[in-house]
């Protein structure tokens, strides 16, 4: 059997040697460049510090530095791409300030910029570059002319410490990057499904109950003009129209349904989720053991979760029988839905798994299928805990 060669890694360069290669080049113009680099970054640092902090008894005192860490972002902007095209660091670009919301005023925006980490890390880096920045350019001239045969060697320890201080100050911070980038894209998501939803919703009323009061609008007028010339046929359009109210009805019964029942605000989720079970096709059992009732916002959530998976059970599995167990363990409220069908499901099946889970995902929680062609299929949902609001806190 034939092993395929390793796949080099583009972050790291080549192992060092005695030749006088473009990575050595690139090195040195690096180690040339840190100098005039640090005095700038150095003498921009303590510049901001100094005046920042001697005028903040004064009212300008806090926005000045403010503005210095916005102008430490951009310094550390240019030494990432510095480092990058010489030295193949590729090192992800922090996400922009937030300046708070608009309501917190210019007390919100000063706040918000005195604590961004990544201004005060690169004003770090800005102050601790100046020795560093004398040191190498020495070295490396004096390498040029004197210890050439070995300057390759040289210049790869010296960018190993450039590349460390780079990676360890100019980066962003990784679980606030991720979770940042991870909420602006749960963001989307809920937006998006609200959208979805609110266009169900005016579907299902322009085609269903509207049309229906449309119909039966006009069923009562025709009756209304033959009310004295025959009074049967009116009586028997009449009866009509009442069937087509109660048709009606109930189709406004089911769409409210849809968007919150009333058993739920009510009674709470063990007696939405058996009412839920007792309209699938198959038996399903239910057993809900909560301390409490969890915020409206998670137990609707819940709701629908189990309602969709439910659904799926009915129309696709073939299952005999199913399950849906709900619990909470510590700060999460779980959720499990099983049955004995054929299996095979999967989030890109088309039956909407794969919408579940981006609405979990957007709150903060987790969708688990385990679903083997064969069955049984077993999906856990996870939600954050939030406990319910006092009732009169809740009333605006």
């Amino acid at each position: 059997m034939t092993m395929s060669p390793p796949v080099p890694d583009p972050d790291r360069p080549p192992p060092a040697r005695f030749a006088l290669d473009r990575w050595t080049w690139r090195e040195t113009a690096h180690l040339l460049l840190n100098l005039p680099e640090a005095i700038v970054g150095s003498v921009y640092a303590l510049l901001v510090v100094s005046v920042g902090v001697s005028l903040s008894v004064t009212v300008i005192g806090l926005p000045v530095l403010v503005g210095g860490l916005a102008g430490a972002r951009w310094l550390g902007r240019v030494e990432r791409a510095r480092a990058r095209s010489l030295l193949g660091v590729r090192v992800e670009e922090p996400s922009p300030l937030s300046r708070g919301r608009r309501d917190d005023g210019a007390l919100g925006w000063l706040w918000s910029g005195l604590k961004d980490p990544v201004g005060w890390r690169s004003l770090l880096y800005g102050f601790i570059r100046l020795p560093w920045g004398v040191l190498t350019f020495t070295v490396t001239v004096v390498s040029l002319f004197v210890l050439w045969p070995v300057l390759p060697f040289i210049t790869r320890g010296l960018t190993a410490v450039d590349r460390a201080l780079v990676r360890g100050l100019l980066s962003p911070s990784d679980e606030l990057e991720r979770r940042i980038a991870e909420l602006e894209s749960d963001r989307g998501v809920v937006v998006d499904t609200a959208a979805a939803d609110l266009r169900r919703i005016e579907r299902d009323l322009h085609d269903g109950a509207q049309a229906r009061l449309v119909a039966l609008a006009m069923g009562l007028g025709l009756a209304k003009e033959k009310l004295t010339e025959d009074p049967e046929a009116a009586a028997r359009m009449v009866e009509e129209a009442h069937g087509e109210v109660k048709v009606a009805l109930q189709e406004l019964r089911d769409l409210a349904r849809g968007i919150h029942p009333a058993v739920l605000t009510d009674r709470g989720l063990d007696a939405a989720l058996s009412a839920i079970a007792s309209r699938c096709t198959v038996p399903v059992s239910v057993s809900v053991d909560l301390p409490g009732r969890p915020a409206e916002a998670i137990e609707g959530i819940a709701y629908f979760t189990v309602s969709e998976l439910l659904q799926n059970v009915s129309k696709h599995s073939g299952a005999r029988s199913a399950s849906v167990e709900v619990w909470r363990a510590a700060d999460r409220l779980l959720i499990q839905v099983t049955d004995d069908g054929s299996g095979g499901a999967r989030l890109d099946g088309g039956s909407g798994m794969a919408g579940l889970a981006e609405r979990l995902g957007a709150v903060d929680g987790l969708f688990v299928l385990d679903s083997p062609v064969g069955g049984p299929t077993a999906v856990t949902a996870e939600l954050p805990w939030r406990d319910r609001a006092p009732a009169g806190s809740r009333a605006t």
